[in-house]
C-alpha cells in the first residue's frame, strides 16, 4: 500500500493504459513520487460530483506547483490544510466555538483536536464567512465543486 506524507493511503486509478496516484500532502511529495515511480506528473480532475477522475490542464496545478484546488464558484473558497492561512482560520473557529459553548480551559485545550482530526481536513468559507469542515475526499461531492488534484502517472506493465 502506497501512502502520502501523513501515513494515509494514496488514491489509484486506471486511466488511458496508465496508473495514476493522487492524494499527495504537497506538490514536492508528487515530485518525489514521480521521480521514485519514474513516472510523470499529471493534474487530475473530478468535475463531476463523483470519484470519476480525468487528466486535465484547467486548474494549471503544475505550473503554480499546487497539490490541490477546488473551484465551487466565487462564493465559495476551500483552504486545505496545508494553505498557508488554514491555521489562521482553524484557531479563530475553535476561539468562536469554544466561547459559543463555554467551554472550561481544559476542553479549549482538546476542542482543537476536532479540526486536526479531521482526516486532511478542509475549511469552506462561503461570501468570507466559515460554512463548515470538510476532508479532501469529501470535497469532490460539495457545492458542484470541480477537485483538482496534482498526480503521478504511471504506465501501466
Amino acid at each position: 500500500m502506497e501512502t502520502n506524507a501523513f501515513n494515509q493511503k494514496l488514491n489509484r486509478y486506471i486511466l488511458n493504459n496508465q496508473i495514476v496516484y493522487t492524494g499527495f500532502s504537497s506538490f514536492k511529495e508528487a515530485e518525489e513520487c514521480a521521480q521514485k515511480k519514474e513516472g510523470v506528473l499529471v493534474e487530475v480532475g473530478f468535475k463531476d460530483g463523483n470519484d470519476n477522475p480525468e487528466i486535465t490542464t484547467e486548474a494549471g496545478l503544475i505550473e503554480k506547483k499546487l497539490h490541490y484546488y477546488v473551484d465551487a464558484g466565487e462564493e465559495y473558497k476551500f483552504i486545505h490544510s496545508s494553505d498557508p492561512g488554514f491555521r489562521k482560520y482553524a484557531d479563530e473557529l475553535q476561539k468562536i466555538k469554544s466561547n459559543e459553548k463555554q467551554y472550561s480551559p481544559e476542553e479549549r485545550y482538546f476542542a482543537n483536536f476536532e479540526i486536526e482530526n479531521v482526516e486532511d481536513p478542509i475549511i469552506v468559507i462561503k461570501n468570507d464567512h466559515f460554512e463548515s469542515v470538510t476532508s479532501r475526499e469529501r470535497s469532490k461531492y460539495l457545492k458542484h465543486a470541480k477537485v483538482y488534484e496534482i498526480g503521478v502517472a504511471v504506465l501501466k506493465s
